[in-house]
C-alpha cells in the first residue's frame, strides 16, 4: 500500500510517502511561508524523486488539526480533492497525535504535544505508547497552559513535552512540574509526515463529502459573527 501524507496544520509543512512499512521519502520544512503555494510543488517533487505516480497511490492521510485555521484548511482541502480525483480513500489524523508519535515512541511515560494558541492558551492532549501503539490518555483540547500543567501534576509518571512553541510555555511547565517534566530535543519537535502516514494507514476512511477539519474552537471571525447575531436578537 502506497500512502501519501500531508500536514500543513502549523508552520511545519510535511509531506510523506510510505510503501507498506518502508518510508520512501519525507519533505519537512519549518518556516513561516505560505503553505498554499508550496504544498503542491512539495508533493510533486517528492513523488517524482520517489518515482511514484498519482495512480500508484492507495491512500491519502491528512493532519486534520488542531492548529492554524488557514493551514488546516489548506491541507484538508488538497487531501480531499486528491482523494476524490484519484478515487482512493482518505483518513484524517489529529495533528497532536502526529506530534506525540514523532517524539515519544520510546519514552517511558506520558507525552503532551502542544501548539501555542495565544493568550496563554495551548492546543494539547495526553498520549502514551503501550506495546508500540499510541494510546489517547486525555482528548485533544484548548486549555490555558497554567491549568494544563496543574492537571498533569496529578499524573503518576514523567511527562514528555514536545512542541516548536516550547520556549513560550517552558517556564510555566518547569515551575509547576519540576523534574517531572521532560522536554523533547529540537530535532524531535517537528511532526514527521512518515508518522502521520503510518498512523493513518489502517485507519477507517472518512466520507469525503462530510469530512471537515478539527479546529477545536471557532475561528475568531466566525465567533465574532455569531456573537453579533446574538446581540441583534
Amino acid at each position: 500500500m502506497k500512502v501519501l501524507s500531508i500536514d500543513t496544520s502549523n508552520y511545519v509543512l510535511g509531506i510523506g510517502l510510505l510503501d507498506g512499512e518502508t518510508v520512501l521519502g519525507e519533505y519537512i520544512s519549518n518556516i513561516k511561508k505560505n503553505h498554499s503555494v508550496r504544498v503542491m510543488p512539495a508533493i510533486q517533487t517528492l513523488m517524482e524523486e520517489c518515482n511514484i505516480k498519482p495512480g500508484d497511490l492507495s491512500k491519502i492521510v491528512v493532519a486534520e488539526g488542531p492548529g492554524s485555521y488557514t493551514g488546516v484548511r489548506i491541507g484538508v482541502t488538497i487531501a480531499k480533492t486528491m482523494a476524490w480525483t484519484l478515487k482512493i480513500p482518505l483518513s484524517g489524523v489529529s495533528s497532536l497525535e502526529v506530534a506525540a508519535a514523532s517524539s515519544g515512541r520510546y519514552f517511558d511515560g506520558y507525552v503532551s504535544p502542544f501548539f501555542d494558541a495565544r493568550r496563554g492558551q495551548i492546543y494539547t492532549g495526553l498520549y502514551k505508547f503501550e506495546n508500540q501503539n499510541l494510546q489517547i490518555v486525555k482528548d485533544d483540547q484548548l486549555v490555558m497552559s497554567a491549568d494544563w500543567v496543574k492537571t498533569l501534576n496529578e499524573m503518576d509518571s514523567r511527562i514528555l513535552f514536545t512542541s516548536n512553541d516550547l520556549k513560550l510555555h517552558k517556564d510555566v511547565i518547569k515551575e509547576e512540574l519540576g523534574d517531572k517534566a521532560v522536554f523533547a530535543a529540537v530535532t524531535e519537535q517537528n511532526p514527521r509526515p512518515a508518522e502521520l502516514a503510518l498512523l493513518g494507514m489502517d485507519k477507517e476512511a472518512v466520507d469525503l463529502h462530510t469530512f471537515v477539519p478539527n479546529y477545536i474552537r471557532l475561528a475568531e471571525a466566525e465567533a465574532n459573527w455569531l456573537k453579533a447575531q446574538e446581540t441583534k436578537k
